[in-house]
């Protein structure tokens, strides 16, 4: 059975549109999973529509293990719903995206 955060083995973890409490266990194995392999973990936030604090804390200690690791932690092509709740956290600088307002 597919998980809706398959993807390519060399590719990016899907976000699924609905980032609820529902979808974190899944996310949770596959943030751990791709940990488990070396080089940077690559989140793919495109598809965003909304998240919740469950998975907004998974991706936290996604990039903290990653860290540890000794690799890199990235949100590709974050959706505007994503980088809007990121934002209104005050987690976008701790994943590396500016402030709307701030880019010019």
């Amino acid at each position: 059975m597919q998980s809706q955060f398959d993807a390519e083995p060399a590719g990016p973890l899907v976000l699924p549109p609905h980032g609820s409490t529902v979808v974190a266990e899944d996310l949770r194995v596959r943030l751990v999973l791709a940990s488990d392999v070396d080089g940077d973990i690559v989140v793919d936030g495109s598809d965003v529509e909304s998240i919740g604090q469950a998975v907004l804390q998974l991706l936290i200690a996604g990039r903290e293990e990653a860290e540890r690791n000794g690799h890199g932690f990235t949100i590709a092509n974050p959706s505007a719903p994503l980088r809007s709740r990121l934002e209104a956290c005050g987690l976008a600088t701790l994943f590396g995206l500016e402030e709307e307002d701030q880019v010019q």
